[in-house]
């Protein structure tokens, strides 16, 4: 047999065998293997399957939501605390009312209520504005809620970042002031570092600034300095921490098509930089607005964001989640946004 007919010959037999296989019925599509770096043992391969077979985005659909921080505690729960967009909207100032969502599986979201609204901050208004981007940190056996709102009119020259506090991450927060020294800046964000110190980061605008805390975790340890190296920075500040490098995510300017902006970062060997550029992680997700978080859970990574998939309007917003993995130079992959 020459070579073209063994070719040819070899072909037909593979292609009848595939299709023996395929009318049998019993095939089973065996699942992605896990994301790169992720910690594979049965238990979270297990988990990671599962949360790939069953997850939906947006994942909270009883009213809409923003800004999720997401952050796994002692517990072993994975707890996301977002904004509030109140329906029907009146614009990106009506907003209140922060609840609390946690999983143990990433398919199964327990709405733990209501914790915090803008009356009961003190030097607020009470007419439920304002209630922005939060995150929460945990420290000396203290859950620290961080949210910025104003304090007087006009109400872009006057935020504060404010300060809630329990000893239970999902209730019973009570408003202990705000932090001291700070520009009107928002999107405060809370990095505690393996060594137990805690950094505060805040901006928007094109504005990034951090800086170290005090033990209390109230008070700027020094002075909040620049964070250099960033592309095209416009607010929603988040860092995390992975093999000794420190991530800085954020979202950018770009509004392509009417579709909002992107999520980018910047890495760096210290948690105030300076940072290294790096690109996109998180392309636009139709909503005019993002902000996200990025959470390692029972070994493997995600990322959180937000779209306006049900409603399809800019400031009626909803929280979604999918995997995010890493290059083997710790590049992050760009997010794939499933539905």
């Amino acid at each position: 047999m020459n070579y073209r007919k063994w070719i040819f010959v070899t072909f037909v037999l593979c292609t009848l065998a595939s299709c023996s296989k395929s009318s049998g019925g019993n095939n089973v599509t065996p699942p992605p293997p896990p994301p790169v770096n992720a910690d594979s043992t049965a238990e979270n391969i297990a988990s990671w399957n599962y949360f790939n077979a069953n997850h939906t985005n947006p994942f909270v659909a009883n009213m809409y939501t923003a800004d999720p921080s997401a952050h796994v505690w002692a517990d072993g729960r994975l707890y996301v605390y977002p904004s509030h967009d109140i329906d029907p909207p009146r614009g990106c100032d009506l907003m209140d009312q922060y609840h609390v969502y946690s999983t143990n599986d990433m398919v199964h979201w327990t709405d733990h209520g209501e914790i915090l609204r803008a009356d009961q901050v003190p030097w607020g208004t009470p007419d439920g504005n304002f209630m922005w981007a939060p995150d929460c940190a945990f420290k000396n056996g203290i859950y620290y809620f961080y949210f910025p709102h104003p304090s007087s009119s006009p109400w872009n020259n006057s935020w504060k970042i404010g300060v809630a506090t329990s000893t239970k991450p999902a209730s019973d927060f009570v408003v202990q002031g705000f932090i001291d020294g700070l520009e009107s800046l928002i999107d405060p964000c809370v990095f505690v570092d393996d060594d137990g110190k805690a950094y505060l980061y805040y901006g928007g605008g094109g504005v990034c600034k951090g800086g170290k805390l005090k033990d209390n975790m109230m008070d700027v340890d020094g002075s909040m300095q620049s964070m250099n190296g960033l592309v095209d920075f416009h607010e929603a500040t988040w860092v995390h921490k992975r093999n000794g490098i420190y991530y800085l995510s954020y979202a950018d300017n770009y509004n392509g098509n009417n579709k909002g902006n992107q999520m980018r970062y910047a890495t760096s060997t210290s948690p105030l930089g300076p940072w290294v550029y790096k690109g996109v992680y998180l392309g636009q997700t139709g909503s005019s607005t993002d902000h996200g978080s990025i959470v390692k859970f029972k070994g493997k990574w995600y990322a959180f964001y937000h779209n306006s998939a049900i409603s399809n309007f800019d400031w009626l917003r909803s929280i979604c989640v999918d995997t995010l993995s890493y290059t083997p130079n710790g590049n992050i992959v760009k997010v794939i946004q499933t539905k």
